[in-house]
């Protein structure tokens, strides 16, 4: 198995493994990521739930509704407050990473911009990555 990629929160309580290669981040700019990140967007990265493991500490969890009306849980440290990772109710099988967790990214690039009818003005979108105004599309 090729070598696990780990990461945590800020004050170390919460850490965590994923036992599959990352590539891709999401920078999603719904005002729910705004607040949840206090910045212009959140940076995320796709993976099946099996392949994340908890390694130390419990994250609280916020139940969101999200842009799009579905229900979201946000998983965060609740001692320094890191978001860590979210799940869709309805697809428990996926979850989303917070980039900034993992200890590192360096062969991770920005593969889409989505939500960017509320990307803060102040914010450059660069043109040669995808953008949706909403969601992604569904791949079928």
């Amino acid at each position: 198995m090729a070598e696990s990629i780990t990461g945590g929160c800020l004050c170390g309580k919460i850490r965590y493994e994923i036992s599959q290669p990352v590539q891709n981040i999401i920078a999603c700019h719904c005002t729910n990521c705004q607040k949840a990140s206090g910045s212009g967007m959140s940076h995320n990265t796709l993976i099946p739930s099996a392949a994340f493991k908890l390694t130390s500490g419990q994250p609280k969890i916020f139940a969101d509704t999200a842009n799009s009306g579905n229900k979201l849980y946000r998983a965060f440290c609740g001692d320094c407050g890191s978001p860590i990772y979210s799940q869709r109710e309805k697809m428990p099988e996926m979850m989303v990473v917070k980039v900034g967790t993992l200890d590192t990214s360096d062969a991770m690039k920005l593969a889409m911009n989505i939500w960017t009818k509320s990307v803060r003005p102040w914010l450059h979108l660069a043109p040669d990555v995808e953008h949706y105004p909403e969601n992604r599309p569904v791949k079928t």
